[in-house]
C-alpha cells in the first residue's frame, strides 16, 4: 500500500470514528448528524470548487481543493457504509477496461 493509501485509510479511520461524536465540536460529527442530503450537497459544491480552481488558479489551489473533495467523499462513504477496500476494489475490477466499454456496460 502506497503512503498516499494509507493516508486515505487513515482519514477515513477518523472520520469513522466522528460517528456519533459532539457536532458542537467536530465539524465532521456536525456533517454526519446533518445526514446524507447534506454530505452529499458538500462532495458536489467541492467538485464543482475543484473545477472550477483547475481552470483558473494554482496547482497549490487545485491540490487543497482536492484535498477537500476527497475529505467530503471519504465522509459520504462512511456515512453510507461504504469502505475504501470496497471502492478499491471496484477501480480494481475495472482496470484494463476500456472506459467507454465500462460505461456501456452499465444497465439503463
Amino acid at each position: 500500500m502506497s503512503l498516499d493509501s494509507r493516508i486515505l485509510e487513515q482519514l477515513y479511520a477518523t472520520i469513522a470514528g466522528r460517528k456519533g461524536a459532539d457536532p458542537e465540536t467536530s465539524y465532521t460529527a456536525r456533517l454526519f448528524a446533518k445526514g446524507r442530503k447534506k454530505i452529499a450537497q458538500k462532495v458536489g459544491e467541492e467538485g464543482l470548487e475543484t473545477a472550477l480552481a483547475a481552470v483558473s488558479e494554482s496547482p497549490a489551489a487545485i491540490a487543497a481543493e482536492s484535498a477537500d473533495l476527497l475529505y467530503h467523499l471519504l465522509v459520504l462513504w462512511a456515512d453510507a457504509g461504504l469502505t475504501p477496500d470496497q471502492v478499491w476494489a471496484e477501480l480494481a475490477r475495472r482496470q484494463g477496461i476500456s472506459g467507454i466499454d465500462e460505461k456501456n456496460s452499465r444497465p439503463t
